[in-house]
């Protein structure tokens, strides 16, 4: 992962080793980045500070945890998991407690997205056959 200026100066490495590494989130106010790797043998989601440091591993199953999301208010993570099965829609504080499930069908679901008040989060599903956009309350 690497993070430079919005004119594509200064480009600065934040990860660093030959694991694989997927779809950084900032948090709202910056200070956190949150991404998914493989570096335990299967994607994970994971929270480290804006520059790199202090790694910290928020799932450990199996199954995919990925696409990490933040909520407006940096409180929860919204994320999609195979660890039912099925890919669905799971929410968990920002310090990987309180794992909660908010889908549950045998379709693909993924791509979290908060609304800007937090209060609904948008998401792709295969319900209908191909990709749609859905939304959802957050609980």
């Amino acid at each position: 992962i690497y993070v430079m200026n919005a004119d594509g100066s200064n480009v600065i490495q934040l990860t660093d080793d030959s694991n694989s590494y997927w779809f950084p989130a900032w948090s709202p106010d910056g200070s956190k980045i949150a991404f998914t790797s493989n570096r335990d043998g299967d994607n994970e989601i994971y929270v480290m500070n804006a520059d790199g440091s202090n790694v910290i591993q928020l799932t450990d199953n199996s199954d995919w945890d990925w696409l990490p999301a933040w909520s407006p208010d940096g409180s929860k993570i919204a994320f999609a998991s195979t660890r039912d099965g099925d890919n669905e829609i799971y929410v968990m504080n920002a310090d990987g407690s309180n794992v909660t499930q908010l889908t549950d069908n045998s379709f693909g679901d993924g791509f979290p997205a908060w609304s800007p008040d937090g209060s609904k989060i948008a998401f792709a599903s295969t319900r209908d056959g191909d990709f749609e956009i859905y939304v959802m309350d957050v609980d």
